[in-house]
Parts: C-alpha cells; sequence; structure tokens
C-alpha cells in the first residue's frame, strides 16, 4: 500500500498577497505521485490523523486563531508518536517568538529584541519601534509606537523591536537542513511580490546558521532577513510551522526539485 498523507490547510484563510488554496492544491497533486493524500482543515486534523502515515502541516494560518485546538493536536500527535511534518521539535516560530529574544541575548544577527518596556534603552536608537505578541503571526496584532508609547502598548506576551530601515526583503528556503531557493521583494512596501534571488556564500551561510541552530531534522523551514542601508542581513523571522512557499514565483525545475527533496523527507521520516 502507499503511504497515506493527511495535508493540513485553510484554504479559504484570507492571506493579504498570497492565496494558499493555489499553493497547497498544486502541491497535493504533485505529493499525489507517491502518497495517497486528503486534505483537511486544521481544525479538523486531530480527530483525522490516526487514519494517515503523515502529516504535512501547509498553509494551516496563524494559530493564534485556534491556539487551544492547536495545543491539542500537538498534545495528541506528541503522544500518539505521530510523524507530523514540520517536526514537532521547532524552537523557533512553532513556539512562538521567544526565539526572537533568545537569538538577540546570544548575539545572532537578528532584529535587536526586547519584552520589556523598561528594557527599550538596551535596543538601537529608532524614530519608531514595533510591538507585537509573541504568539503572533501574518502581522496579528502588531503595532507601531514612538519611544514614549511603546509602555502603553506592552504587557505580558508581547514583544519590543525598533522600527529597522532596510533595503528589502529576502527569504531562504530549506528542507530538512538543505538549502533549496532564495526569493527576495525588491519593494520593501510590498513584502510578497518576490521575484528570484541569487545567494551569495555569505547569504546563504548566514540563512544555514539559523536553520542549524533550530532542532528540526525532518521540515521545511523559511528564514526570513532584511537587508540593511549598511548591506548588514538581520534575521526578522524563522518560520518553522507552515511557511508560505512561493512557489508559484520560482522557475518549474526550481519547483520540481523542490518538490523531490520533499517527497524523499516525508519518505526518509517514514523509516
Amino acid at each position: 500500500m502507499r503511504p497515506r498523507l493527511l495535508l493540513v490547510t485553510d484554504l479559504g484563510y484570507p492571506a493579504a498577497g498570497r492565496i494558499y488554496r493555489d499553493e497547497d492544491i498544486d502541491l497535493a497533486g504533485r505529493l499525489r505521485a507517491d502518497f495517497d493524500v486528503a486534505m483537511c482543515h486544521p481544525l479538523d486534523a486531530a480527530p483525522l490523523m490516526d487514519g494517515f502515515d503523515l502529516v504535512l502541516v501547509r498553509n494551516s494560518g496563524p494559530v493564534l486563531h485556534y491556539a487551544e485546538q492547536y495545543a491539542e493536536f500537538r498534545r495528541q500527535a506528541l503522544d500518539a508518536g505521530t510523524r507530523v511534518f514540520t517536526q514537532l521539535t521547532g524552537k523557533a516560530d512553532m513556539a512562538g517568538k521567544q526565539y526572537l529574544l533568545d537569538l538577540t541575548a546570544q548575539g545572532h544577527p537578528v532584529i535587536p529584541t526586547v519584552d520589556r518596556a523598561e528594557d527599550v534603552g538596551l535596543l538601537p536608537p529608532a524614530d519608531e519601534y514595533v510591538v507585537k505578541p509573541k504568539l503572533g503571526a501574518d502581522s496579528v496584532g502588531l503595532r507601531f509606537a514612538s519611544r514614549a508609547g511603546v509602555a502603553a502598548l506592552t504587557g505580558t506576551g508581547r514583544l519590543i523591536q525598533p522600527r529597522i530601515r532596510f533595503r528589502y526583503e529576502v527569504s531562504f528556503y530549506f528542507v530538512d537542513r538543505a538549502f533549496q531557493y532564495a526569493l527576495h521583494a525588491p519593494d520593501p512596501d510590498r513584502r510578497w511580490d518576490l521575484v528570484p534571488y541569487e545567494p551569495t556564500a555569505a547569504d546563504r551561510a548566514f540563512a544555514q546558521l539559523f536553520v542549524d541552530w533550530n532542532t528540526v531534522d525532518h521540515g521545511i523551514q523559511r528564514v526570513d532577513a532584511c537587508r540593511t542601508e549598511d548591506g548588514e542581513l538581520l534575521l526578522v523571522e524563522l518560520e518553522d510551522l507552515n511557511p508560505f512557499l512561493s512557489l508559484d514565483r520560482v522557475p518549474p525545475a526550481t519547483r520540481d526539485a523542490f518538490v523531490a527533496a520533499l517527497t524523499a523527507s516525508l519518505l526518509r521520516m517514514l523509516g
């Protein structure tokens, strides 16, 4: 019998600048070459997953909207030893944004982050600051404030960062720990207007640093960074839960290679 794969996605989520439905329908069709594939909404994953050999979490939307149900899904999957891809051992976005504080404290090249208003002085001076939830995603709950206004927006479970001036954003896509492709947004105001990007060796090393830091052996990771006006790359986000892949923005050969790498990793996960 062929392996049974449950692809978890929210086909109706209104993602700004992206169409979850198209990417996941296309991906499901490609994976049917090697798996028997069914698709379900994230709220249906926990009761259905026992009937499948693998659970592939794709464009399932911000878990902030269904936090209790997601926690129950994780608990059941870990208790039952369910094979979930991406592996539920990640310590980046799938666990919230505490990692931005940890990476800041460890001196890694990340946008400097604190979580208390009284620590704003530890950040580089800025005209404006970003305040966002530790458990946020897709800009949910994100606010901008002056230094004097930060205290009114902060509290338990929020992060504070300087609003960085940057040239552009760039994303690096990995399967397991292997680099697949990179895309960048030349216009800082159009995050999802992406074009292929040829990373330098230094760019690749930057992205690999964070993938190797994370505790994921099987899964998809997207390293989001910004290129500052000084030319430095800083980590914006390490997405290890359900990163949108923008597969419609890469050449067909790159897309085919990505799906082949994903398929091989899923099969390895089965043992």
